[in-house]
């Protein structure tokens, strides 16, 4: 039994009997009738007390507690740590990409250890590259009138004030492409506590026949799920990640046969072209081999040329496994954290090959992005008054090449963040053109502005059938 510190207040009653040195306190276990100490701490006892006859030994199957030798059996079929029968919904890397792709890439890519004429060359590259993409991103900083009650409460502090910032303005981004309404099921990757479905709910009072699903794969505490009790809206959690999920397996979407709404706040790295992935790979109607990603085979060198000419011109791509009357209403995700994003999972690797990029570039330019949020402090620029890009300075190409000799190795605060920002927009540049190829008017805009948060970049996608329709109608 531990020694009892100075001030400790003695254990409570029915409780384990045993000081805890670590907490200065008592174990508070329940103990069994008659006993002083709890199973945990039975073995602990010397022998003339009589509590350690049974021998208590490791769980195999989480050492960090232990279970009586001769109850091992019975303890392994309800222990938490068991391995749990696994939904019908579960499919183990069903959206994870190929790995013939993999191997080209290098494993771990280090900045630091880049020379100054490799930065050079990956940065002339880059600029290159970037040069012949749209970067204006238009602002589409929106609103919505179920969250003015709490965006004008005095009871939210600062921190609070800004993420209903950003869940206003993707509410009103929703209502703006026409995806709020009834008879549909939201699908937000990545939930967390499942605030975003939340907020959505309540901007769907009128609504009927509204479903929610959670998609998250950690245990997430305090969720606000149990908060909902409006009719004509249901809420299911799924612990799963978004790798494995099939979603055409799901019971709920294979009995109500709803159209899908994607929606997603800060999906971060690689969890946003996983989430692409298991939404378009649910739901194709012509890709006769599921296990084959339609994009990995290189296009013809014609069709490469056009696409390098006019990389987001859909007239002019090769529309691959293009929708037939697919149940997605929708995409609206809050993409951020490019330096997590991985290239097996990358679904812009086709677009990459049209700019004459390498896998290699990628994960050279998946760890340059990180300049433009990380750890970044602008000095001579206040981000209140920075809008949208529009006040960052440009960086010349010629600063990198023509200027080289001058290049001393370091770059200014405002340089680095360009530099970021140009990536992280290449990169999402393949997932627009991944969306484009599937039949999806997709595009990127702000959605907030920088002082409420840097990763301020919302993608959306429409399906173009929906469109037209959209366009008959008025």
């Amino acid at each position: 039994m531990g020694s009892e510190g100075d001030g400790v207040e003695a254990p409570l009653p029915g409780r384990c009997g045993y000081f805890v040195a670590k907490k200065r306190r008592y174990c508070k276990m329940i103990v069994a009738e008659g006993k002083l100490l709890c199973g945990e701490h039975a073995n602990t006892a010397p022998k003339s007390d009589g509590e350690n006859q049974r021998k208590r030994i490791p769980c195999p199957l989480d050492p960090k507690h232990t279970v009586d030798e001769d109850k091992l059996e019975k303890h392994l079929k309800k222990c938490n740590s068991r391995e749990k029968p696994k939904p019908i919904y579960y499919c183990k890397g069903i959206n994870g990409g190929c790995e013939d792709a993999v191997e080209t890439a290098k494993q771990q890519v280090s900045i630091c250890t880049l020379s100054k004429e490799e930065l050079e060359k990956i940065i002339g590259k880059l600029l290159k590259t970037t040069s012949s993409l749209d970067s204006q991103l238009i602002d589409q900083t929106s609103t919505h009138r179920a969250l003015e009650k709490a965006l004008n409460d005095p009871k939210n502090g600062e921190h609070a004030f800004k993420h209903l910032k950003q869940k206003a303005s993707l509410a009103g981004n929703l209502e703006r492409l026409g995806l709020l309404g009834s008879n549909r099921c939201f699908v937000e990757f990545g939930a967390g506590r499942g605030k975003l479905s939340h907020w959505i709910d309540l901007a769907l009072q009128d609504a009927e026949n509204v479903h929610f699903l959670l998609v998250e794969r950690a245990t997430t505490r305090f969720k606000v799920d149990g908060k909902h009790r409006r009719q004509g809206s249901t809420f299911e959690r799924l612990q799963i990640d978004i790798e494995d999920l099939n979603l055409s397996n799901v019971p709920l979407l294979a009995r109500e046969n709803l159209p899908v709404v994607a929606i997603g706040k800060h999906l971060c790295g690689a969890a946003t072209d996983l989430a692409l992935r298991c939404l378009l790979r649910s739901y194709k109607t012509e890709n006769k081999d599921p296990d084959k990603e339609p994009l990995e085979k290189r296009l013809k060198s014609d069709e490469r040329e056009t696409i390098r000419a006019h990389p987001l011109n859909l007239s002019n791509c090769t529309l691959l496994n293009t929708p037939n009357g697919l149940p997605i209403h929708g995409v609206a995700i809050a993409v951020c954290c490019h330096h997590r994003c991985e290239w097996k999972h990358y679904v812009g690797k086709e677009f990459f090959f049209s700019q004459d990029l390498t896998a290699d570039d990628f994960k050279i330019f998946q760890r340059l992005s990180s300049w433009a949020t990380c750890g970044m402090k602008r000095h001579s620029i206040d981000t209140s008054e920075v809008e949208f890009g529009s006040t960052h300075p440009k960086v010349e190409e010629h600063s990198f090449e023509e200027e080289g000799s001058a290049y001393e190795g370091t770059m200014t605060a405002e340089e680095r963040e360009h530099v970021g920002r140009l990536c992280k927009h290449l990169i999402d540049q393949g997932r627009i053109w991944y969306l484009q190829q599937q039949g999806f008017d997709s595009a990127l805009q702000y959605y907030t502005s920088p002082s409420i948060s840097l990763e301020n970049v919302l993608l959306t996608a429409i399906p173009f059938q929906q469109l037209s329709s959209l366009r008959t109608l008025k």
